[in-house]
């Protein structure tokens, strides 16, 4: 059992060394020569790089202390050691990679490949269950108090940013910063969970754990579900299959929650399209859920 935990901690910080390898070097290939200031501490150490020319690097240490000590209060110890080494990376990266002198200045190019490299390195930072520190820590700690997903947590923290880049660059630049967070969001949340907004969740379980698991369901997201009787392959006994179609943010937090659990149920999550029922395909025509 130890040599499990140890082989998924060792797992958690290699994807945020390597996430966070990927952010640093988005940022000092495509966003700061385009002057992307795509949201973030990054955002606004683009804008003042742009000003008076101030180190990025230097400016993202120094405004990752006092957020670095606000995540650790309220995600916990575990979460703000991974933090930590996101947040030494990414400026690390960002400082040993200034001249790197493959850049991209084209403001449509740097958008595009540059939120997508960008939101691949932060989903796999997520899924470490770690942060680059700034306001990717901040969007943690909305997601945890929300149940928004790390996508749209990362956009509704951003956009306020970037709007506010407005007082330095031109419209057209802040359009294209708007459209890489929105990339950056939709790549992150690709990375965490797959591309559907809508997952089936199959859960095959031992009878007696039939109760726990609904009762886990209703309180993480007040979701119905089905039941039905199955045999272990295996194993060669009853079990349950428990069937729950939820939407995106939801399966988010259910994923993360059953994670916690350490359940010895087994769990999958499925793309699912085209779903007609209660609580999905009528929510367009009467705006709720029923």
């Amino acid at each position: 059992m130890k040599q499990i935990i140890m082989k998924h901690t060792i797992k958690e910080y290699l994807l945020i060394i390597t996430g966070a390898i990927l952010v640093g070097l988005a940022y000092n290939i495509f966003l700061l020569p385009a002057k992307i200031a795509a949201g973030g501490i990054s955002g606004v150490s683009t804008i003042l790089y742009e000003i008076n020319g101030f180190s990025p690097a230097l400016f993202q240490f120094l405004v990752n202390v006092p957020i670095f000590i606000v995540g650790w209060f309220a995600l916990g110890s575990d979460f703000s050691w991974k933090s930590l080494v996101g947040t030494f990376t990414v400026p690390s990266v960002i400082f040993l990679t200034a001249d790197i002198p493959y850049v991209i200045t084209n403001p449509l190019l740097a958008t595009i490949y540059g939120g997508v490299i960008l939101g691949i390195g932060l989903g796999m930072v997520y899924r470490g269950n770690g942060s680059t520190g700034g306001t990717a820590a901040l969007s943690q700690i909305l997601k945890k108090f929300t149940g928004l997903s790390s996508g749209y947590s990362q956009l509704i923290i951003d956009g306020i940013v970037v709007t506010s880049s407005l007082l330095v660059f031109n419209l057209e630049l802040t359009l294209f910063a708007l459209m890489c967070i929105f990339i950056t969001s939709k790549a992150i949340d690709f990375v965490q969970l797959g591309t559907s907004a809508t997952k089936l969740v199959l859960i095959i379980a031992d009878k007696e754990e039939e109760l726990r698991i609904e009762s886990f369901i209703r309180e993480k997201i007040d979701r119905g579900l089905t039941k039905l009787n199955s045999v272990g392959g295996y194993s060669n006994k009853d079990k349950t299959m428990i069937l729950c179609v939820a939407e995106q943010t939801e399966a988010v937090v259910l994923k993360k929650a059953l994670e916690q659990e350490e359940p010895t149920f087994f769990v999958i999550f499925l793309d699912a399209s085209d779903i007609l029922g209660r609580g999905f395909s009528l929510d367009k025509y009467y705006g709720q859920k029923l």
